[in-house]
């Protein structure tokens, strides 16, 4: 099958090149703006048939082909030191996403060279969603989930104990991984001639609550278009609540400290799954959509996001590597830990494994999942220091 190109826009100023040994004096002026090339859009995807479903519950799914390229370890990662004189001899019973056991397993080996007593077992079926009601119930200890808890998942388990569960981010998803927590992506029609937009600006045209500010956009003009494009509509385009893209699009995009946001429900035409949304973008002019990059099969044109004024990002592998794009997703352990209390001290002594420069080797070695960062593996050892 022939695919069509994937339009990539990022803002950057560049520096001239010179050929032979012209000088910098007699070299163009440099013109800040969009550097734009072409990419090969993503290999066509399709839901999981009941068989593959069924498969991945009893031995997980198949994982892809890892990327060739992988990101160095963050220096600023602190390695694992044992706790002195501690020694653990205990089990657990998890739950966990079907794309996540065997990261968990080679975690659980690297670790058991520290604590030979730590054992953990995966129960099965082998499915987050499943995790974390069992988690609610008390059948299990901790759930490794391949995305953010369901609001309905948090609020059952806060009406049982009166706490929210602990959540902690253990690893980065994936570049464009289908299935295994790809980056989102902004899109607009490659004819728009939008360079950039804002998480605020998003979040105005998205939502109702605007919690991030500003009027909701009728028009291009009103995202910053000029020309023969700012009188035209805007056209939104998305993915039917409850889903886990459009669940870490609404927490990172449309939600602020202690505000959930609410999607512009009269305004966005949803799709049950993302697997259309690009297509649908790449036909129509006025269109404004996301996705995950694992389905962007239709030539579509990705506008760079910025957050509360730092710079405009694309989702190019650099940046989700790097953790700098703001659609980057994550990897997460969930427990039951109530809000002050210690937590047990060998889940914490494994965490703290996890989150160390030997464990996120471990993710690495994988080849398919992003290791954390060092700023992102310090926010969450804050979440376990207790």
């Amino acid at each position: 099958m022939t695919f069509s190109r994937l339009l990539f826009t990022a803002l950057a100023a560049t520096a001239p090149i010179v050929a032979g040994a012209a000088s910098a004096q007699s070299s163009p002026p440099i013109r800040p703006g969009a550097v734009t090339w072409s990419a090969p859009t993503a290999v066509e995807v399709h839901p999981q048939s009941d068989e593959e479903k069924k498969a991945g519950m009893v031995t997980g799914r198949t994982l892809p082909a890892p990327e060739l390229l992988q990101p160095s370890l963050d220096p600023a990662l602190s390695h694992f030191v044992p706790t002195r004189g501690y020694r653990i001899k205990h089990a657990y019973r998890a739950g966990c996403s079907d794309v996540l056991p065997g990261l968990v397993a080679d975690w659980v080996v690297a670790f058991r060279k520290y604590q030979p007593g730590f054992q953990l077992a995966c129960q099965h079926p082998l499915a987050g969603s499943l995790g974390a009601l069992e988690l609610i119930k008390g059948n299990l200890d901790l759930v490794f989930v391949s995305r953010e808890l369901k609001p309905s998942d948090i609020s059952g388990f806060r009406d049982k104990f009166g706490y929210d569960p602990l959540s902690v981010p253990i690893s980065g998803g994936t570049w464009r991984h289908f299935g295994f927590l790809d980056a989102l992506a902004i899109m607009v029609n490659p004819a728009n001639p939008v360079k950039q937009l804002s998480f605020q600006q998003l979040d105005a045209a998205f939502s109702r609550t605007h919690w991030r500010g500003g009027e909701a956009p009728k028009t291009w003009g009103d995202l910053g278009v000029t020309g023969e494009y700012a009188s035209h509509p805007i056209h939104l385009y998305g993915i039917k609540p409850w889903n886990g893209f459009e669940e870490f699009v609404r927490q990172r995009m449309l939600s602020t400290p202690g505000h959930r946001g609410e999607w512009n429900d009269a305004a966005i035409h949803y799709d049950e799954t993302f697997f259309a949304i690009a297509r649908r973008v790449a036909a129509d002019p006025d269109a404004l959509g996301y996705t995950g990059l694992s389905a962007i099969d239709s030539e579509v044109k990705i506008v760079p996001v910025s957050v509360d004024g730092g710079p405009a990002l694309s989702p190019s592998y650099e940046n989700v590597a790097a953790a700098t794009y703001p659609l980057s997703r994550l990897v997460y352990l969930n427990t039951n830990a109530k809000s002050g209390a210690a937590l047990d001290p060998a889940l914490r002594e494994f965490l703290r494994f996890v989150l160390s420069r030997e464990g996120q080797a471990v993710v690495r070695e994988q080849g398919i999942y992003l290791p954390l960062r060092g700023f992102q593996a310090a926010a969450s050892l804050v979440q376990i220091a207790r």
